[in-house]
C-alpha cells in the first residue's frame, strides 16, 4: 500500500482495540470498505468524462482499477493476473473459431479459480484481500464474453431471445474490452453483467429511449442523456451502512462459537433451530451491505440504468441488482429465495452453465441441476462447507419443484384460476420450511470446515436431511406422485361436472330469455326522441326498452359461460383422445 494511504489504516491498530491475532483480518476488511467507498466519488468523476471520447473513460477505470489493486492493497501481481486472464481469454475468442471455443474458455478459467482457491488455502494470509474476489467476479465476465462471441458467429434463428440481445458480432477494441473486464465499481464484490451491457452503457444507447411527455409535439420526447442517478445511488450507500451495522449488532448474537459449543446443547431442539435461522441470517446481512455497495456505485456511473417506468415516467435503477432482502426474507419456496438471492450470479449460472449444458431441444433436469450446483461450487473455493451445501441444496431445489408441481395445484381452484380457501396456509407454511431448510443447508457455507459441519448437523439431527429424504423417496415411490395426481385429475372431474351443470341450467334460462327478447324486441320503434318539453313520448315503451337492455346483457353473460364450458368439453376430449 502508498505509505501516504498506509498511515490512517496504522494509526488504526492502536484504537480498534481487538486482540492482536483478529487485527490483520479487521483491518483487511476495513481497506476493503474503503475501497468501496472510495468508488463512489469517483464514479461520479467517469460519469461525467466526455461521452463522445469513450478510450478516456476506459483508460480511466483501467488507471483506477490499477490503483485500487496496487496503491490500496499492494496487489501487483494480482492485477497482472487480472490483466493475464483476460487476455488470454480475448485471443482465444478472437482465434479460436470452433464450437467449442467457450467450453475450453470455461475449463481454463474454472481450473485457474480452482488453482487460486486451492493456493489460498494452503497459504493462507488471515486479513489479507488477495485477488482471489476479484477473479471470481471476473470468471463470470469472460465466461460470458466467451459465449457471447459464440452466439455472434451464429445465425439469430439458432439463438434464444437473451442470445440474440447479448450477442458480439465483432471483437471490441482492446482498451474497450478492458474497461469492461476491470469495470472499478464492481472490482472485488461484483456484480456481474454481459458485454453488450457495457458497450451501450460507454456509447450512451442505453439511454436513447423514448418516453412518455406533454410537452411534446408528438407526445413523446427522446433521452439521450444519462439521468441524474445521485439519488438513488445515494439511497443504496445509506441502506449498505444500515446493512453493515446490523451485521455488527447480530453477529455479536449468532455466531459459529456458540454453534459448535457446549453450550448450544443446553438448548432444545426447537430452539436450536430457530438460533440456526438466526445464524443463517446474521451470516447473510454483510452479503447485503456489500452487493448494496457495489450497486450504488454502478447507479452513480450509469450502468444501473433500465429504462424508464411507463407509469411514472422516472428512471429505473435495477439493472444490476443483486440481491432483493425483502423477497429473500419472505421466499414462498426455493425458486423465490434463489431468484433474489446474489441474482447476477445466478443468472450467469442460468444461462451460460445450466442451460448451456442441456441438450438442444430438451428439457433441464436433474443432471443440469446437479451440474450448475457443482459448478457454483467450484466457483465458491474448495473448501468441504461448499460441497456439503450446494449438493445438499440441488436435491432442495428438484424437491421444491415437485411441490410446485403436485402439490402447489391442490390449493388452487382446480382450473389453477384462482386461489383456494386454504392457499394462505400453503404460503406461510412455504414461507417457513424454505427458510428454516436452507438455513440448515448454508450453515456449512459459512462453516467450511467438513468434521464441523458434520457436528452442527449432528446437533441439529439431520432434521433437513431427513425432510429431503422422506419427500424425494416419496415422490419417486409408486404411489406417492400417483396419489397427488389422482387428487388433481378427481378436483378437475368435480369441476368439469358442476360446470356442465350449470350450463345445462344456463341454457334453459338463455331458452327463457331469449323468447323475453322477442316479445320485447322494440329495436325498430323510435325510443329516444323525446317528446314535448324534453319528456318521453310514451313512458310504458321506455320501460320496455330498459327491460330489454337488462336482458341482452344477461344474454352476453350467459353466452360467456357457454363459450368457458364448451372450450372445457373440447380440452376434455383432447385429452381423451392423447389417452
Amino acid at each position: 500500500m502508498l505509505a501516504y494511504l498506509d498511515k490512517p489504516f496504522a494509526a488504526l491498530e492502536g484504537t480498534l482495540g481487538v486482540p492482536k491475532d483478529e487485527l490483520e483480518l479487521v483491518l483487511g476488511a476495513v481497506k476493503l470498505l474503503f475501497s468501496m467507498f472510495l468508488s463512489y466519488p469517483l464514479a461520479g468523476i467517469l460519469k461525467r468524462l466526455p461521452e463522445a471520447q469513450i478510450w478516456k473513460k476506459n483508460l480511466f477505470i483501467v488507471a483506477v482499477s490499477l490503483f485500487i489493486c496496487t496503491g490500496i492493497f499492494s496487489l501487483w501481481t494480482g492485477f497482472l493476473t487480472l490483466v493475464g486472464t483476460s487476455m488470454a481469454i480475448y485471443y482465444l475468442a478472437a482465434n479460436f473459431k470452433s464450437p467449442f471455443m467457450p467450453w475450453v474458455a470455461f475449463a481454463g478459467l474454472m481450473a485457474h479459480m480452482l488453482y487460486l482457491h486451492a493456493y489460498r488455502e494452503l497459504f493462507p494470509r488471515p486479513g489479507v484481500v488477495d485477488i482471489t474476489g476479484a477473479q471470481m467476479v471476473l470468471v463470470m465476465k469472460l465466461t460470458a464474453f466467451a459465449w457471447s462471441v459464440h452466439d455472434g458467429r451464429q445465425p439469430d434463428s439458432e439463438l434464444t431471445e437473451h442470445q440474440r440481445n447479448r450477442a458480439i458480432r465483432s471483437m471490441p477494441g482492446i482498451l474497450n474490452y478492458l474497461g469492461y473486464v476491470l469495470f472499478f465499481p464492481a472490482l472485488f464484490a461484483g456484480p456481474s453483467f454481459d458485454y453488450a451491457e457495457y458497450q451501450r452503457w460507454i456509447t450512451c444507447t442505453m439511454f436513447d429511449v423514448v418516453v412518455p411527455s406533454s410537452k411534446s409535439s408528438s407526445g413523446t420526447k427522446r433521452k439521450r442523456r444519462i439521468p441524474s442517478s445521485s439519488g438513488p445511488a445515494a439511497l443504496k450507500g445509506l441502506m449498505a451502512v444500515f446493512w453493515f451495522a446490523a451485521t455488527i449488532k447480530f453477529k455479536s448474537w449468532f455466531y459459529v462459537e456458540y454453534l459448535l459449543g457446549d453450550e448450544f446443547l443446553k438448548l432444545g431442539f426447537l430452539s436450536r433451530v430457530l438460533y440456526t435461522y438466526g445464524f443463517a441470517f446474521a451470516s447473510r446481512l454483510k452479503y447485503y451491505g456489500a452487493w448494496f455497495l457495489s450497486e450504488g456505485a454502478c447507479i452513480l456511473t450509469g450502468l444501473g440504468y433500465n429504462g424508464v417506468d411507463p407509469k411514472t415516467g422516472k428512471a429505473k435503477w435495477d439493472r444490476v441488482t443483486n440481491v432483493e432482502p425483502l423477497k429473500l426474507e419472505f421466499a414462498e419456496n426455493a425458486r423465490a429465495l434463489l431468484e433474489s438471492w446474489n441474482m447476477n450470479t445466478n443468472q450467469w449460472l442460468k444461462n451460460y452453465v445450466y442451460l448451456r449444458i442441456t441438450p438442444k431441444g430438451k428439457k433441464p433436469g436433474f443432471r443440469s441441476t446437479m451440474g450448475t450446483f457443482a459448478t457454483s461450487a467450484l466457483w465458491h473455493g474448495i473448501s468441504p462447507g461448499y460441497y456439503l451445501t450446494f449438493i445438499t441444496g440441488a436435491f432442495v431445489q428438484t424437491i421444491a419443484k415437485y411441490l410446485r408441481r403436485y402439490v402447489r395445484p391442490l390449493f388452487l381452484s382446480p382450473d389453477g384460476a384462482t386461489p383456494g380457501p386454504y392457499k394462505r396456509l400453503y404460503d406461510v407454511s412455504g414461507i417457513i420450511l424454505t427458510q428454516l431448510t436452507f438455513a440448515y443447508v448454508t450453515a456449512p457455507f459459512i462453516i467450511l470446515d467438513f468434521k464441523e459441519s458434520l457436528l452442527f448437523w449432528t446437533r441439529t439431527y439431520y432434521y433437513g436431511h431427513i425432510g429431503i429424504a422422506f419427500l424425494y423417496f416419496y415422490f419417486h415411490s409408486p404411489y406417492g406422485r400417483g396419489i397427488l395426481i389422482k387428487l388433481q385429475k378427481a378436483r378437475v372431474v368435480k369441476f368439469t361436472q358442476k360446470k356442465e351443470k350449470e350450463a345445462v341450467t344456463e341454457e334453459k334460462a338463455m331458452e327463457a330469455m331469449k323468447g323475453k327478447l322477442n316479445r320485447y324486441n322494440v329495436s325498430a320503434m323510435n325510443v329516444n326522441e323525446p317528446g314535448p318539453l324534453g319528456l318521453p313520448e310514451d313512458v310504458e315503451r321506455d320501460v320496455i326498452e330498459a327491460g330489454r337492455k337488462e336482458l341482452e346483457r344477461d344474454w352476453k353473460k350467459a353466452e360467456g359461460l357457454l363459450r368457458g364450458v364448451e372450450s372445457m368439453r373440447n380440452r376434455k376430449a383432447q385429452e381423451a383422445g392423447a389417452r
